[in-house]
C-alpha cells in the first residue's frame, strides 16, 4: 500500500475532477496538473480548454500521453487526469493487446509512483455501464477494469464518486 497515492473513481460526470482538484488544492498552494488526453476530435478540444480555464495560475500544467514517469515531480501534490485516457493512449498504441498494454502502464505506474510526490489519480468506472456488444470496447473495458484494481490495490486511499458526493472506499 501506497499512503501517497489516492485514486478517484466513477462514473461519467459524477464530480471525479472537481472533487480531484479541490483535494490538490487542499494539500498544496501549487499542484501538479499531470493531463493525459490526446486531442481525438473538436468537442474533445473545447473539453480540454474548457477544463484548463477550470484551473487557475496555482496550477503547474503538464501534458503528457504515455511516459508520466519522466516529468521530475518530487516534492509536488500531482493530479494525473485521468486514468481513463492515459490507458487510451497505450491501447490505441499497441493495436488494442490488452496484456501488453496493462503490462506496460503497471510498469508506468511503478515508476511514477516511486517518486517522492503525493499521487491523486482520476479514473473512470466505464464497466458499471453494462456489456458493450462491441469487441473493442469489451476489450477496453477489460483492460481498464483490471489497470483500476491494480492502481486502487497500491492506493493508500480510493474514493468513489457518485452524484457529486464521494464516498471513502479505502482508507
Amino acid at each position: 500500500m501506497n499512503r501517497n497515492v489516492i485514486v478517484i473513481t466513477g462514473g461519467q460526470r459524477s464530480g471525479k475532477s472537481s472533487y480531484a482538484q479541490k483535494l490538490a488544492l487542499s494539500l498544496s498552494s501549487n499542484p501538479v496538473y499531470l493531463a493525459t488526453s490526446r486531442i481525438w476530435d473538436e468537442e474533445h478540444r473545447a473539453r480540454i480548454v474548457r477544463h484548463q480555464a477550470d484551473r487557475g495560475p496555482e496550477w503547474t500544467n503538464l501534458e503528457e500521453e504515455k511516459f508520466l514517469s519522466k516529468h521530475n515531480l518530487a516534492g509536488k501534490v500531482v493530479l494525473v487526469d485521468c486514468v481513463t485516457l492515459w490507458a487510451t493512449n497505450f491501447f490505441f498504441d499497441n493495436k488494442a493487446d490488452v496484456a501488453l498494454s496493462l503490462s506496460q502502464l503497471k510498469t508506468e505506474f511503478e515508476i511514477l509512483t516511486s517518486q517522492d510526490a503525493t499521487f491523486i489519480f482520476v479514473t473512470n468506472e466505464i464497466g458499471l455501464g453494462g456489456i458493450s456488444a462491441d469487441e473493442l470496447q469489451r476489450k477496453f473495458t477489460d483492460l481498464q477494469g483490471w489497470f483500476n484494481q491494480h492502481i486502487a490495490g497500491i492506493a493508500g486511499k480510493v474514493i468513489l464518486m457518485t452524484s457529486g458526493i464521494p464516498l471513502v472506499l479505502k482508507e
